[in-house]
């Protein structure tokens, strides 16, 4: 292709269809990323795969096998560098060295030092590589991936559903639903690719939640719950504790309570003891936690965000006016100065029925 403008849209195209392909995979290849892969040839897909499921095939091989004699001089498009080392799957790198590429585009490197080295070994055999095509969007697609291999605690995402007024509850904390249908599904949605979904004990309390994923998307591993409960408070008749047997309970105290801690513990609960939020997002961590889907209330919210642990915020906004006496989201927010004060980038917008989701990054 001769122009250059041309052709670099020409790649980003592609390489959004693999995204597209990637994003298939949504709450099945954890703790591996996502992966999509395009075969072109003459400007057309001849192949097209994507990592459907931990230990399944990876994104590379199924493109490759769908492509067939058809891979011969074509491009490849993935959106992330293939692997090089030998893992549930053997490595794509020499797979893709040997199917007969002329060049091969990818979005992003391997942040695992375990798996990286496919790129050299591709330009080794003589294929042409280009890198950073969409590179944002791939980064995104997998940020808990990208961000469990440069710190010591889960990525969090923190989502709450507000009010145009901003505020969580009615002046009367009656129970009942701020956002409608569409945007409910998509917080399951959102729930089913975490490892973890954390409320504190005043939502518990207050809402009684049971906090699984429910819906169309079902994820491949169900996330454990996460209660952050300091004096172990949590009612040993809530829905939580009624279901720690069928689906994951984490309860996280700071040790003062040991007979109420032994009680839940012996409902089903696994006790963590922390001080203090940093301390207990790191235990999470050591305890395969990479990503944690945080759904407040503002307790939770004003901890996480005092201890500039979260990575997304998630706003559902609903057409609704609450008024004097409501609960503020961020009322416990650490307090910030209009001149100081950081501007959020958004990093994505959908209308949801009549409500609007915005994520936000914090750093």
């Amino acid at each position: 292709m001769s122009d250059p403008a041309a052709a670099r849209e020409s790649d980003a195209r592609f390489m959004r269809r693999a995204l597209a392909l990637a994003r298939r995979g949504w709450g099945q290849t954890a703790p591996n990323p996502m992966v999509g892969a395009v075969v072109v040839r003459d400007g057309a897909i001849v192949g097209e795969g994507h990592h459907a499921a931990y230990g399944a095939e990876h994104a590379e091989r199924v493109a490759l096998a769908e492509a067939g004699e058809r891979s011969r001089g074509a491009t490849l498009y993935v959106t992330l560098e293939p692997c090089n080392h030998q893992g549930k799957q053997p490595p794509c790198a020499p797979l893709v060295a040997a199917a007969g590429l002329r060049r091969v585009v990818v979005a992003t490197r391997d942040p695992n030092p375990e798996a990286t080295g496919g790129i050299p070994l591709l330009e080794r055999a003589g294929i042409a590589v280009d890198v950073g095509v969409e590179e944002p969007a791939a980064r995104e697609l997998n940020a808990a991936f990208f961000h469990r291999f440069g710190s010591r605690r889960p990525w969090v995402s923190l989502k709450l559903a507000v009010s145009i007024d901003g505020a969580i509850a009615d002046a009367a904390r009656s129970r009942g639903w701020l956002t409608g249908p569409a945007a409910r599904r998509e917080v399951h949605r959102l729930r089913a690719d975490a490892d973890a979904i954390a409320v504190g004990i005043g939502t518990v309390i207050a809402d009684d939640p049971l906090l699984t994923v429910r819906g169309r998307v079902r994820p491949r591993v169900a996330p454990a719950r996460v209660v952050f409960d300091r004096e172990a408070r949590l009612p040993l008749g809530s829905r939580l504790v009624r279901t720690a047997v069928q689906a994951p309970l984490v309860v996280v105290t700071n040790g003062s309570f040991p007979a109420r801690e032994a009680a839940l513990h012996a409902a089903g609960a696994r006790i963590l003891r922390a001080e203090g939020t940093e301390e207990a997002l790191r235990a999470l961590r050591a305890e395969g936690v990479h990503s944690l889907f945080a759904e407040g209330g503002a307790g939770l919210a004003g901890a996480l965000l005092d201890a500039r642990a979260v990575d997304r915020l998630i706003i559902f906004r609903a057409p609704i006016l609450l008024g004097g006496g409501a609960l503020p989201a961020f009322s416990l927010a650490p307090a910030a100065m209009l001149d100081g004060a950081p501007r959020l980038r958004v990093v994505r917008q959908r209308r949801l029925g009549e409500d609007e989701m915005t994520i936000y990054a914090m750093h």
